[in-house]
């Protein structure tokens, strides 16, 4: 009853359209949700980027790249849906979409997360002055949900931003990892916490993921996974 009430006083908005859902009571419109598109099997074992062909294993990107990370999981392909989606969320406010979001998330991959054994759910930190800004940071909300979901709990003072950056958009690879570079630090880690999960929205080339890795690294963590809305490539 009371959830009634509350979606008829604060209809919840699709977080592909934009539009109160329909049908009510849902988190996506129904007639929305094939507008994003899945990561579906097979996938490389590294970062979970569709790769054409189960046989290779792992993706280019991973064959060439040494990685700190054992491995992660994306939910999504970052599609126009999902582009549009993930900026509504970072730039207009619409933190109420990562609702569906962790949900999914948690959802789809309880088996695989869990199997990971994390101690502890990590959201990638952004910079205060970003922070304030915008009122919250996407990572955070996200790892909330799916910590609850998970009964996993969530650290967030284990990594700190400490460095502003430049826009990652235009630089490859090798100079997005350059850019991030002394961004991140963690304090020594808590005995007990040597299993991170890191959480975080858009996965490109893993250059953020890669630095959050190599920071908790060097705090102590003996494993480290991700997990993220959005991958980029694929369909």
């Amino acid at each position: 009853m009371r959830n009634k009430i509350l979606d008829g006083l604060f209809p919840r908005r699709c977080p592909v359209c934009g539009e109160i859902v329909t049908p009510p009571g849902r988190m996506i419109c129904s007639g929305c949700i094939g507008r994003l598109a899945p990561v579906r099997p097979p996938v490389c074992m590294r970062c979970g980027k569709e790769i054409p062909d189960a046989e290779t294993e792992f993706c280019e990107s991973c064959r060439r790249t040494t990685r700190t990370f054992e491995s992660g999981v994306a939910l999504l392909h970052y599609n126009e849906a999902a582009r549009w989606s993930m900026a509504q969320i970072k730039y207009q406010n619409k933190r109420e979409f990562l609702d569906f979001y962790g949900n999914a998330l948690a959802y789809r991959y309880k088996r695989k997360l869990l199997s990971m054994k994390p101690d502890c759910i990590v959201p990638v930190p952004i910079h205060a002055s970003k922070k304030r800004i915008r009122g919250f940071n996407q990572a955070e909300v996200l790892a909330d949900i799916v910590g609850q979901r998970l009964g996993i709990p969530v650290e967030k003072k284990l990594l700190l931003r400490q460095r502003k950056t430049e826009p990652q958009k235009n630089l490859s690879a090798a100079e997005r990892l350059q850019n991030l570079s002394g961004a991140f630090f963690a304090e020594t880690l808590p005995q007990g916490i040597r299993r991170v999960l890191i959480v975080d929205d858009i996965y490109t080339t893993g250059s953020t993921v890669e630095a959050c890795a190599r920071a908790l690294k060097k705090g102590g963590a003996q494993h480290i996974y991700f997990a993220v809305i959005c991958a980029t490539g694929g369909r």
